[in-house]
């Protein structure tokens, strides 16, 4: 992958992950000890994998960021994008740059990319599984019987409601909120009306994506969490392709495993599988879309930039050139969006159609995001005097999503 840019996007402070009391703060002290220890209970690893763990909790929680060992995979790239970073505080750095890095340097200490038994073996997989078996799953799928069978607006209202609120079932968003990753299939809750009934959808511009997807055409779709969140991505995508918004679907997931639970083709097939496996609609679904990626209609695409610590607008050219032949463009989730708009203290008001014009393509790009971490851009002033008065962590507690849209 060429040299990028590293420079975060003027015009805001950027994200640091040691101001007290901040959400930042709580996952590098919380979710990403709690993390390691998860992936220690879940993988019997032998004695270097271990102490190399162990190593890592002591850095974050209180040493100095370690550089990778000369010749790891990436070794010269992570050097020059961590070259102002390297010897700090996990504290004192970017928070983006700071999460990415720790899940790079959790790979390293279990030996993902090195030749040996342990090449390979996602630290998460465990997790990833578990998740897919739970009842949780089971029930979601069933409930596309029900889908299947309502009026075409309402059924569109469902599965794209489907992909936004599935980002609530996050395993890391569990983790750091008390709960264990796949135990039961729970989450914080499902969307408006599920779960504990609190989700609100606070801009929505979801009109946008189903004017632009007529006439069909090739939409790409940047994934973010495996298990629940891709089941209900593929719902959707599935959806596109079947009312004939979309000619093609390109699916972008992760090379490599990355922050918990993010998507991999691995995590692709175990989704179709899931799917096809299941009774009723679902297995009908999983079928057309099993079929669709045999005939090229649904593809799966991987670049190593969707696990670089940098903003979208840092992409290179053969990624941007990709994205560019999409008729439409979906962005899934908060780690997505936080590299689109910058992962940076913007003013609430600020414009989301602004901060995303770099974006490549002439087709509408448009995030289905549920609000996990401090950056929210694109909402109205009363709006958000009304959210910031209401008290609520409504930024980081999972309760509140955005459909937000650049038109062309």
């Amino acid at each position: 992958m060429p040299e990028a840019d590293t420079a975060p996007s003027s015009g805001a402070p950027v994200i640091i992950g040691g101001a007290p009391g901040s959400f930042a703060r709580k996952v590098l002290t919380e979710r990403h000890p709690a993390l390691i220890q998860q992936v220690r209970d879940a993988i019997p690893y032998g004695p270097p994998e271990s102490q190399a763990l162990h190593v890592l909790r002591e850095e974050i929680e209180g040493g100095a960021i370690s550089p990778l060992p000369v010749g790891a995979h990436g070794y010269e790239q992570w050097n020059r994008w961590g070259r102002e970073y390297i010897g700090r505080s996990w504290f004192e750095v970017p928070f983006l740059w700071a999460e990415s890095y720790f899940y790079r340097r959790l790979l390293e200490a279990v030996g993902y990319f090195e030749a040996g038994p342990w090449q390979g073996i996602d630290p998460f997989g465990p997790a990833k599984r578990a998740e897919l078996r739970s009842r949780a799953v089971e029930e979601e799928l069933a409930a596309l019987d029900d889908v299947a069978g309502l009026p075409p607006e309402a059924r569109d209202l469902a599965v794209l409601h489907g992909a936004l609120w599935g980002n609530r079932a996050d395993l890391g968003f569990r983790i750091s909120s008390g709960r264990a990753a796949g135990a039961d299939g729970g989450s914080e809750g499902d969307g408006e009306g599920g779960g504990e009934g609190t989700g609100r959808v606070i801009v929505d511009d979801s009109a946008v994506l189903w004017e632009y997807a007529l006439p069909p055409g090739a939409v790409h779709v940047l994934a973010d969490n495996a298990g629940r969140e891709l089941t209900a991505d593929l719902v959707l995508i599935d959806h596109l392709l079947h009312t004939g918004r979309a000619a093609t679907v390109v699916l972008h997931v992760k090379p490599y495993p990355y922050f918990v639970s993010d998507a991999t083709t691995a995590d692709v097939v175990h989704c179709l599988r899931r799917m096809t496996r299941a009774p009723g609609h679902a297995a009908g679904v999983g079928a057309r879309l099993w079929e669709a990626m045999n005939s090229g209609c649904l593809a799966v695409h991987t670049h190593a930039f969707a696990c670089a610590p940098l903003p979208y607008a840092a992409m290179p050219g053969d990624l941007r050139d990709d994205l560019a032949r999409a008729t439409l463009v979906i962005a899934k989730g908060d780690l997505n969006y936080r590299r689109l708009v910058g992962d940076q203290h913007w003013p609430g008001t600020t414009s989301f159609a602004e901060l995303t014009s770099y974006f490549p393509g002439d087709g509408p790009l448009i995030a289905l995001r549920t609000l996990k971490s401090e950056v929210a851009v694109g909402l109205d002033a009363a709006a958000l005097d009304a959210l910031d008065a209401s008290g609520e962590p409504w930024r980081t507690n999972g309760t509140h999503a955005v459909i937000q849209a650049r038109r062309p």
